[in-house]
């Protein structure tokens, strides 16, 4: 890459000290990880530190301590508690007893993180924290931390949806999600017209029973920090991973309000020098233990290019049986080859797990393969790959938009919906599967048919092309010059000018 001391003089000659700090999810973490990489290599000479709960740290790095790094010096990591230090378990304890005890635990272990960092001579100079951590700001700022961010690793339109909800607009959401209708229509300020379906899925909640009634009270009290109303000196800024072709509307709706800055894809392998995408990072920290022993990426080389459908839903999501069954018979009737990402941690009853495990095995024996987990950014880089059939996470998302892969959306939750609205109705590089209703004792699953049709249209020609083109457009966003890089850049001297 050029050299980047031109562009530390536009940020300030202070010594930033950037701290990000991460839930305890795969989801939160990757992207986590992305961003330390690109704010070390667009602010030369900066600390750059990623803190994650300590049980995430203990799966990244299995033989530390309490720090480590990422194998080529650029980003340090340390760890903090946040009161589960074993892991939290959503089969013996609630989301919501989570939240309360990680942010009181959290909130010491943060302090001291900060204090031993000050005392070391490396003081945090800006707090970066991803969502469900609002009380990372607070600490922060109780620490004499100058800067404080949060890092959206949610569509700009699901925070958009978020923000005009908390302003106004509770009771059209509420009205339109009551009706039952997944395609009732929302109109929201600055936005295009949006379905039920296409809202993040927790803004319909509405029992204080509901497993995830504690999310949008978390929100309401992010939406409150973040509102440029002169209360917030400095402002929380906003560090959104997405690109203003990729959502323009959302980021104009929420300027006049919020300090907003675009600043993605943050994909390390966006800045690597090597043209044909394969990244050189160093092995990616993850939570899972990649199947690094079966020769994946060997199977890949061997398959013939735009052949391969790789499917995986991502960290959290689980298959049921049902699903796991219709996706075997599709890919059975396709007769395509398949790369299929089927976590250990997928089925929590044995008996139900040795099923799920047969159903894809007969299914690979017809030319796929079934691996727990991978480097999900390597194989969408991989020539093979045809499309992407994904539950619509939005880190995934992005990285098959940043590939040039066309996706088939599976939603399951949370912003998913949100995301297979952008791929299918805004930018036109894949398809929303159709869950059919009624099947598998009330649990929804896209059938067979569904999938064949939808791996047929996303591989299309047309289709196809226009995955290619935001492929150009990620890039164009993220290289120097472009709409991100000029958001991270006056990012970086908003917080240079902070500190002064």
């Amino acid at each position: 890459m050029a050299p980047q001391e031109p562009r530390a003089m536009m940020v300030g000659t202070k010594r930033q000290h950037f701290l990000i700090v991460t839930y305890p999810a795969q989801g939160h973490i990757t992207p986590a990880r992305h961003l330390a990489r690109r704010l070390a290599g667009a602010c030369p000479g900066a600390r750059v530190t990623v803190c994650a709960p300590l049980s995430a740290f203990r799966k990244m790095f299995p033989s530390a301590a309490a720090t480590g790094d990422d194998g080529d010096g650029q980003v340090a990591y340390v760890a903090y508690s946040d009161g589960y230090d074993a892991g939290f378990d959503v089969a013996v304890d609630s989301y919501a007893r989570y939240m309360e005890a990680a942010r009181a635990a959290g909130a010491r272990s943060l302090a001291a993180v900060l204090r031993r960092l000050r005392d070391g001579g490396r003081p945090v100079t800006c707090a970066v924290y991803t969502l469900l951590l609002p009380w990372v700001a607070r600490v922060a700022r109780d620490h004499g931390v100058a800067s404080t961010a949060v890092f959206w690793i949610q569509p700009a339109t699901a925070l958009a949806a978020y923000y005009h909800y908390f302003r106004g607009h509770r009771d059209a959401v509420a009205a339109a999600a009551a009706s039952g209708d997944p395609r009732a229509e929302v109109r929201l300020p600055g936005l295009p017209p949006l379905r039920v379906r296409d809202l993040p899925s927790f803004l319909a909640v509405t029992s204080d029973d509901d497993p995830f009634a504690f999310v949008l009270p978390e929100f309401r009290e992010l939406v409150d920090a973040l509102e440029r109303d002169g209360s917030s000196k400095p402002p929380l800024y906003v560090l959104a991973n997405t690109f203003d072709a990729m959502e323009p509307d959302a980021l104009v709706s929420l300027r006049p309000h919020v300090d907003v800055f675009a600043v993605g894809p943050v994909l390390s392998f966006l800045h690597d020098d090597e043209a044909d995408g394969a990244t050189t990072c160093p092995p990616p920290r993850d939570v899972f233990e990649h199947d690094d022993k079966i020769g994946y990426q060997r199977w890949l080389d061997s398959k013939p290019a735009n052949s391969v459908v790789y499917i995986s839903f991502g960290s959290s999501s689980a298959m049921s049986k049902a699903q796991v069954a219709e996706i075997s018979s599709a890919m059975a009737e396709m007769k395509r080859p398949f790369l299929w990402v089927l976590r250990k941690d997928n089925c929590r009853d044995p008996d139900d797990d040795a099923a799920v495990r047969k159903l894809a095995a007969a299914a690979a024996g017809g030319g796929g393969k079934v691996v727990s987990w991978c480097d999900q950014a390597r194989v969408l880089a991989h020539p093979a790959v045809a499309c992407f059939v994904t539950h619509g996470g939005w880190n995934s998302t992005l990285e098959s938009a940043a590939c040039g892969v066309p996706a088939v959306v599976v939603p399951q939750y949370s912003d998913q919906g949100t995301a297979a609205w952008l791929v299918e109705e805004r930018m036109g590089a894949g398809v929303r599967a159709v869950a059919a209703r009624g099947v598998a004792g009330g649990v929804e699953v896209v059938e067979a048919a569904e999938l064949r049709r939808c791996v047929e249209a996303a591989t299309s020609g047309a289709v196809a092309a226009r995955a290619a083109a935001w492929k150009e457009a990620a890039r164009a966003a993220v290289a120097r010059g472009g709409s991100s890089d000029r958001d991270l850049m006056e990012f970086l001297s908003r917080v240079a000018d902070d500190g002064n």
